[in-house]
């Protein structure tokens, strides 16, 4: 174990470029890393790395162990992952990222029931409203929309995501219902501000039958969560385009109605994402099957769906 620990922390440094990136990866210390290499190096009697004050580049004998080694190093460690187990289950440490609000409405409810299944199992569940690098950063999976597919990540499609409007039935009764998306200038506009582009977000909208419509209508308030729009919804304070996963069960309770139904925004899909590994560790599989019937069971894919 100690030699595999050194060769996992020469393979680590050589893809991430750094000690410090592969301690980051590996929870140990850049000095630890260090050490782990220098140890492998003397083992072997060839210097695996030229290191400088800036860079880390790998030697010409570095380069062919990196070539031998590498895909026999994925592979013990998934069969090593595959085989942990307590009292016949899957067990250690699965660390899993997702959007806060997406995670805390739809995914942080299942915690229990996964742990009551699987005890064995530790959840590292890191909530964020970012894209997370899967094999960079160390996740066995994450959930969400719009991650790019790195080389060696399978994608498994969970939902198709809709944009809706909305808005509560006594904001409607004291003012209009809108037929036309043109009528919404007359009416008060609840808007996103988009942490990627750094300004509100446009409402794009579209009709079964091929009619569109782009409105950049001034807000009366400008938020930054889709949960957040859904209060101010609720609130009365004006109409909200919203995905159908934070809209949906105020829909269903009857606090929000849709406004304009026939008009809805295509914004994508949410996504499982995990590693391509030839053995999958158990803890992983497990809870990719968990997420996929749950998904299934909820009928998400159907009620998250504007048509």
């Amino acid at each position: 174990m100690e030699t595999l620990s050194s060769i996992e922390s020469f393979v680590r440094s050589a893809e991430l470029g750094s000690f410090s990136a592969a301690a980051r990866r590996l929870s140990l210390t850049p000095g630890g890393v260090s050490k782990n290499v220098a140890k492998l190096e003397a083992d072997l009697g060839v210097r695996l790395f030229h290191r400088s004050t800036r860079s880390l580049t790998l030697s010409e004998a570095g380069e062919q162990f990196l070539a031998q080694v590498t895909g026999g190093l994925d592979a013990i460690q998934s069969a090593i992952a595959n085989t942990s187990t307590v009292a016949g289950q899957p067990a250690g440490t699965l660390k899993v990222g997702m959007a806060m609000a997406f995670g805390r409405d739809h995914i942080l409810p299942l915690l229990g029931e996964f742990l009551n299944e699987y005890p064995a199992i530790r959840p590292d569940w890191r909530f964020d409203n970012r894209q997370v690098d899967l094999i960079r950063e160390g996740f066995d999976a994450a959930i969400g929309g719009g991650i790019d597919i790195a080389p060696g990540v399978v994608v498994r499609e969970l939902a198709r995501i809709h944009l809706v409007l909305v808005a509560s039935p006594a904001y409607l009764a004291s003012r209009f219902t809108p037929e036309t998306p043109a009528e919404l200038a007359q009416l008060d506009a609840l808007i996103r501000y988009s942490q990627t582009t750094n300004r509100p977000t446009p409402w794009h909208l579209k009709t079964l039958a091929g009619d569109q419509a782009t409105l950049e209508l001034p807000p009366r308030a400008t938020l930054n969560d889709p949960e957040m729009l859904c209060n101010a919804a609720m609130a009365g304070l004006g109409i909200a385009h919203v995905p159908m996963p934070h809209a949906v069960r105020h829909l269903e309770s009857g606090a929000l109605v849709r406004v304009l139904p026939q008009w809805y925004t295509e914004t994508g899909v949410i996504c499982l994402y995990f590693a391509a590994k030839k053995l999958m560790p158990a803890k992983t599989r497990v809870f990719v099957d968990f997420i996929v019937e749950k998904f299934r069971a909820e009928r998400y894919s159907e009620r998250w769906s504007a048509v």
